[in-house]
C-alpha cells in the first residue's frame, strides 16, 4: 500500500565505497587505504588515553589538535578546521560556501561524493571533461564559477598538477570559493597549504586516512583563512559542535607530531609504487603517472572487467569502475612488498590465460 509520506522521502543516488570484504587471507587494495599501521607514537597515545574522561564531551574547538595541525603546516590554529574525516569537512564545505545560483566547476572524472553532495544539497554543478590525456584543463575554469573544487592529485586517474596551475585557477576566480582537495597529496603531489596566507578564498582540505593510516579514525582537516574557517566552524556548530570524539583527537595528534614515521612511510609507499609500477609497464600495461598511494592502469589487449573479476576470485581485491572513459582502467592500491608481489604473480597468471 502507498503511503502519501512516501512521496515526501529524499530520492539520492549515494556514494558507493569500495568493497570492505570480512574475509579472511585476502590481499586489499581496492580503498586506498594505508598498507602499514599507524605511528607507534599513536599506538602510545591511545594507551596512556584515560577512558574515563569519555563520560564527557571532547573539546568542540580541539585546541590541542588544532595547535599541532597549525605547527605542522606553519599556519595559526585560527586557519585550521576539524572534522570527522575529509568527506565530513568537504560536505560541510559544500554547505558553507556554495550558495550561488551560479554552478560550481569540478572535473567530469574525479571523486564521486562531490556530484552526491550536490544534489542532497541543491547546489548548482557543471563538470569539466578531463583531457584526452586525463589531465584537468585550466581554461575551462576560466568563467564565472559559484565556486571550484580541484581534487590535487585527482582520484581515480591519480595525476596531479603543481603551483602554476593553482595559481592561475585562483587567478581566474577570485569572486568564489576555491576547494583543493589534498587526499593524496603526500605521496608526491604539490600541496597548496602555503597559498592558503596569499589567496584569502581559497580552502585546503585533508585527511588523515591516507597519509597517516587512521581511516579507522576518520580525521580529515581544512586549511584556510580566518575568514572561512570561522564561517565553517559556524555551520558545524549549528548541527554538531562536536564531530570528532577525544580518542581520535589524541590519535591524531600523536601522528601528526611523528613526522619521521610519516616520511618512513610515505616513503615505502613510494618507492613501492614505482617498482609496481615499472613492474605493470613490462608486462604490456599502460599506467599514468601517479601522485598517489594508487595506480591507475588499462592493458590494450585484456579486458580490465574480466580482469578485475579474476583478481577477486584469487582473494585479490582491487577496483574497476564501469564508467565512461575508465571502464578500460582498473585502479590500484598499493600495499606492502609482500602484497605487491601477489598481486603481480595472479597478473602474470591472468595474462598467460
Amino acid at each position: 500500500m502507498k503511503h502519501v509520506w512516501t512521496d515526501n522521502l529524499r530520492n539520492v543516488e549515494p556514494y558507493v565505497p569500495g568493497e570492505q570484504s570480512k574475509e579472511k587471507n585476502i590481499i586489499k587494495l581496492n580503498a586506498n587505504e594505508n598498507p602499514y599501521p599507524p605511528s607507534p607514537k599513536v599506538f602510545e597515545a591511545i594507551r596512556r588515553f584515560d577512558c574515563a574522561c569519555l563520560k564527557l564531551y571532547p573539546d568542540a574547538n580541539a585546541a590541542e589538535f588544532k595547535a599541532a595541525i597549525a605547527a605542522y603546516y606553519g599556519v595559526k590554529k585560527e586557519n585550521v578546521f576539524i572534522g570527522n574525516g575529509s568527506d565530513d569537512v568537504l560536505a560541510l564545505s559544500f554547505q558553507t560556501f556554495f550558495n550561488s545560483n551560479i554552478p560550481i566547476a569540478y572535473p567530469d572524472i574525479t571523486y564521486s561524493f562531490y556530484p552526491v553532495w550536490c544534489e542532497l544539497f541543491g547546489i548548482p554543478y557543471k563538470t569539466h571533461p578531463l583531457g584526452e590525456d586525463f589531465r584537468i584543463r585550466i581554461e575551462d575554469y576560466r568563467a564565472e564559477n559559484g565556486g571550484v573544487v580541484i581534487p590535487n592529485p585527482n582520484a581515480p586517474t591519480s595525476l596531479g598538477e603543481g603551483r602554476e596551475f593553482i595559481e592561475k585557477i585562483m587567478e581566474y576566480n577570485k569572486d568564489c570559493v576555491v576547494i583543493i582537495d589534498e587526499a593524496y597529496v603526500d605521496f608526491g603531489g604539490y600541496s597548496s597549504t602555503e597559498l592558503t596566507k596569499k589567496y584569502e578564498n581559497l580552502l585546503v582540505t585533508a585527511t588523515f586516512s591516507k597519509s597517516r593510516s587512521l581511516a579507522g579514525m576518520r580525521i580529515g582537516y581544512a586549511i584556510g583563512s580566518e575568514k572561512l574557517i570561522s564561517a565553517l566552524e559556524a555551520v558545524k556548530n549549528s548541527y554538531n559542535s562536536y564531530t570528532v570524539n577525544s580518542l581520535a583527537m589524541a590519535a591524531g595528534t600523536a601522528a601528526i607530531n611523528d613526522v619521521a614515521y610519516f616520511k618512513e612511510t610515505v616513503s615505502k609507499v613510494i618507492k613501492t609504487r614505482e617498482r609496481v609500477k615499472s613492474e605493470l609497464k613490462d608486462l604490456g600495461f599502460e599506467v599514468l603517472d601517479s601522485q598517489t598511494n594508487f595506480l591507475m592502469a588499462a592493458h590494450p589487449n585484456k579486458d580490465m572487467k574480466e580482469y578485475f573479476e579474476y583478481l577477486k576470485a584469487q582473494k585479490v581485491f582491487i577496483r574497476y569502475f564501469n564508467k565512461p572513459r575508465i571502464n578500460k582502467y582498473v585502479r590500484i592500491t598499493i600495499g606492502t612488498d609482500e602484497e605487491m608481489d601477489i598481486f603481480l604473480d595472479k597478473t602474470k597468471a591472468f595474462l598467460e590465460k
